[in-house]
């Protein structure tokens, strides 16, 4: 079946949204893979969008309490590759931003599956069936497995996600909407993992740490605007469009292996629109103005980067696994800047949405 007919059939019925805005949970696995060359290696992953919602159903009807839920994500190159056109309006590689010792780094990543549960066992499982299914067609690029970490904090000692929108408002921050008609009810997801440098973060006073995010440690306060720097966490990744906060949904985690050292937080944000990230990104790593940037990121290094398009589950479950390969010409257009490094200028993409929640960070929407 052709991009086209499912586009059409979407639109004949009620269009189902794949479970983005679903509750926190407990545990999540975030997995990334890249497809294989060869044409024989579509198939398998076109068979999987099309039984995805079957296999979730499988492995969660096991523990209806556990609250599983898998969320999958697709690359532009990947999209192209399975689909070719249409394509949703703002799919593009992941932009990379460098400004000085500074790097939001762009990685390989064709799909994402962002598995949710209360309990470990169940991503587990799903992740295992997952892979069995895509054996052979594609190679895992990067694997972490989040958890929730007391009251809800990241491992610098802060709460995150305090400000994620809920009900009607989560809708409108992450589902597309007649901007894209075709594409309506997906969204777009990016993810970064961030590694931090404990040490040095904690031979830091925590007023200091304090003014770094923007909020109160113990308490989760956000500090009045006559004490926040404006290189704040939450002042930079406050976006505002016509007097507007524009909202985005994290779920970030903190993962780690203290016998290795590591200690990180998966950041993870689902928007209508990856603008709003990305300006949030460029601010903190650029600064807004060039040179006020983020803080966190003396103590926090980024070493993934992926921005995927979520389709609704209408269109997985329409996928068929024999529908002809896209012609080369099929895709759109690429934006030739897609993959160029952002230097230390000025965004020039609108604003879109909160805060960014990154990596180490307090996740909120008004200023992560």
């Amino acid at each position: 079946m052709a991009p086209e007919s499912l586009t059409t059939q979407a639109s004949a019925v009620l269009t189902v949204p794949q479970l983005v805005a679903s509750p926190l949970t407990k545990a999540a696995i975030f997995l990334v893979v890249t497809i294989n060359p060869g044409d024989e290696n579509r198939a398998p992953v076109l068979s999987l969008c099309a039984d995805l919602s079957a296999l979730l159903r499988a492995v969660g009807f096991r523990a209806l309490e556990g609250s599983l839920s898998c969320i999958m994500g697709i690359g532009s190159d990947a999209w192209d590759r399975l689909f070719g056109g249409p394509r949703p309006a703002e799919v593009h590689p992941f932009r990379e931003i460098r400004s000085g010792p500074r790097h939001a780094v762009s990685t390989p990543g064709d799909l994402i599956f962002h598995i949710r549960a209360m309990h470990m066992d169940l991503c587990f499982e799903l992740a295992t069936q997952i892979m069995a299914r895509l054996e052979g067609a594609v190679t895992t690029a990067d694997e972490v497995h989040g958890f929730r970490y007391f009251d809800e904090r990241d491992l610098l000692g802060f709460v995150d996600g305090t400000e994620n929108p809920t009900g009607s408002a989560a809708a409108d921050a992450v589902f597309i909407g007649d901007e894209d008609s075709a594409f309506s009810g997906g969204s777009y997801v990016i993810v970064q993992k961030y590694l931090h440098n404990l040490d040095a973060w904690n031979q830091i006073p925590t007023e200091a740490q304090e003014k770094i995010i923007g909020r109160t440690k113990v308490a989760d306060i956000e500090l009045d605007d006559s004490v926040k720097p404006t290189s704040a966490h939450n002042a930079l990744t406050t976006i505002e469009e016509n007097g507007r906060e524009i909202k985005i949904l994290r779920d970030n985690m903190p993962f780690g292996r203290p016998g290795h050292g590591e200690f990180g937080t998966y950041f993870i944000g689902y928007s209508r629109s990856p603008r709003t990230i990305e300006q949030m990104l460029e601010n903190m790593f650029i600064g807004r103005p060039p040179g006020n940037y983020d803080r966190i990121l003396d103590f926090s290094t980024a070493v993934t980067g992926n921005l995927f398009f979520v389709p609704t589950s209408t269109f997985l479950d329409n996928v068929s696994p024999d529908q002809p390969a896209p012609t080369a010409s099929s895709g759109s257009e690429r934006v030739a800047t897609a993959s160029t490094p952002a230097e230390t200028s000025a965004s020039t993409a609108p604003s879109n949405n909160g805060s960014l929640g990154i990596g180490s960070l307090k996740g909120e929407n008004s200023r992560e």
